[in-house]
């Protein structure tokens, strides 16, 4: 009798296994299968929509548009050709996939979709302004963190194909505005936040440096400046609205702004200092890559330079318009971008919708309000009439490249107004080869944004 009911416990935890590994395996082979599915040759893929209903992307990469109708966003959706890997969609497949465990694959009725926040029209309205010349535009709610606007030239229409691929332009597969640019005078914004951040506004308004054009540091050599004759005697509103070199020379030798407290600001900003490991800012999936500097020396003309925005510094446009945000919002942080606003599931159902995040506080409330009012009365000074209309803040910036053979045109800055919240940057390559100017593209990119209702 004993052996009898020994028997049967042994036969119940079998049973009670089994069905426990059944249940795995059910749950595991749900949960894995669209992974599978994926990697078929039966692959079904939803449609990707802009802000109003423009379709980006319809699941084969052949949507019945005339030719060059996806350039504007070609580099940034991408498709799933594998020619692009840091695109929307190539990492955002599974969001796509038209294909359930409990529903199979559902080639035409499939209702899986990602829906972006992009404004198709002022992208491709942004992406015109250009006139074909290269570089990159992005633009977002800086209150919601809703990107917008991000187009890059050269570019492609993916509905056309790569037959010719080995002809494409250098730059054509991947957006300028998530990879390192010299950022130029732009950069003066992170060292006048650090400037504020370490000594206070009345200590650093109490500032006076000279310029005669060109200033010899004391390591002994030369900071030249843009205009060659000096701007005189300035303080730190004439020396940001006049993007003066040898004023931000000086103030970084200055003792009241140790380099070690320099850096911590840089640190705290997202730099990756003197050769430190790099991040990656993440917007759904897509990787951008984040700041770096060398700061040695206050004293060295390559730490100079680069609080300048010279010498190593590397900043990507997404993160300068980033930090605009923390600006704009007077808090000291950052909005954390987003493409997807939310995302249907094959039987249509809404998930994932986004949420307005923000970073960890980057610097004082009382910086970001100073900061504010100084790059918004360059705006009123310097470009009221080439952007009329909008009370912006802004910083422009030239940066030399390819060994200073070509100068890059960059304008970072945001609107200060509460109906169009909107901060943005703007790189225009080989400015001197056109009579295209980053002031244009920023205002056909508000006035269509304005005109569009494109803030979220």
């Amino acid at each position: 009798m004993k052996s009898i009911k020994r028997c049967q416990k042994i036969i119940s935890l079998f049973i009670v296994m089994f069905i426990i590994g059944m249940v795995i395996l059910v749950i595991k082979i749900q949960r894995e299968a669209s992974f599978y599915m994926i990697n078929s040759d039966t692959l079904s893929l939803g449609k990707v929509y802009d802000k109003n209903g423009d379709v980006l992307f319809d699941g084969t990469g052949e949507i019945d548009s005339p030719a060059g109708y996806l350039i504007d966003v070609g580099n940034l959706i991408g498709d799933d050709k594998g020619q692009m890997g840091n695109t929307l969609v190539a990492n955002n497949l599974k969001k796509l996939n038209n294909y359930s465990f409990s529903t199979g694959l559902k080639e035409s009725g499939g209702k899986a979709a990602i829906y972006t926040t992009l404004d198709h029209k002022a992208n491709r309205a942004v992406y015109d302004a250009f006139a074909g010349n290269d570089g990159c535009a992005v633009a977002y709610n800086y209150e919601t963190g809703a990107i917008l606007v991000c187009t890059s030239l050269p570019s492609l229409d993916v509905t056309q194909g790569y037959d010719d691929i080995d002809n494409f332009p250098s730059g054509t597969l991947l957006s300028k505005t998530m990879r390192k640019t010299v950022p130029g005078s732009t950069q003066k914004v992170s060292t006048l936040i650090a400037a504020l951040e370490i000594m206070g506004p009345n200590k650093l308004f109490s500032k006076r440096f000279d310029c005669t054009g060109s200033y010899h540091n004391k390591g002994g050599n030369d900071i030249d400046c843009h205009q060659s004759y000096g701007h005189g005697t300035l303080d730190i509103q004439g020396a940001v609205e006049n993007s003066c070199n040898p004023f931000f020379a000086q103030l970084i030798e200055d003792e009241d702004m140790p380099l070690n407290k320099i850096k911590d600001v840089y640190s705290d900003l997202g730099y990756a200092l003197n050769g430190a490991d790099e991040d990656y800012i993440d917007i759904n999936g897509i990787k951008c890559e984040t700041a770096s500097t060398t700061l040695m020396d206050p004293y060295e003309f390559r730490t100079q330079w680069g609080c300048i925005g010279q010498g190593d510094t590397l900043v990507s446009p997404v993160q300068l318009m980033m930090w605009e945000s923390a600006v704009a919002n007077e808090n000291g942080k950052m909005t954390m971008p987003y493409l997807i606003d939310h995302i249907t599931d094959v039987n249509g159902k809404e998930k994932e919708k986004a949420k307005t995040q923000t970073s960890q506080r980057l610097f004082a409330s009382d910086t970001a309000s100073t900061v504010k009012e100084i790059l918004l009365t360059n705006g009123q000074n310097h470009y009221a009439y080439s952007i009329p209309g909008y009370n912006i803040g802004v910083k422009s910036g030239t940066a030399q490249v390819l060994e200073g053979e070509q100068e890059n045109s960059l304008l970072t800055g945001f609107v200060d107004d509460p109906d169009l919240p909107i901060a943005f940057c703007v790189l225009l390559e080989n400015k001197n080869s056109t009579w295209i100017t980053t002031d244009s593209i920023v205002k056909v990119m508000l006035d269509s944004l304005s005109n569009d209702n494109g803030n979220e």
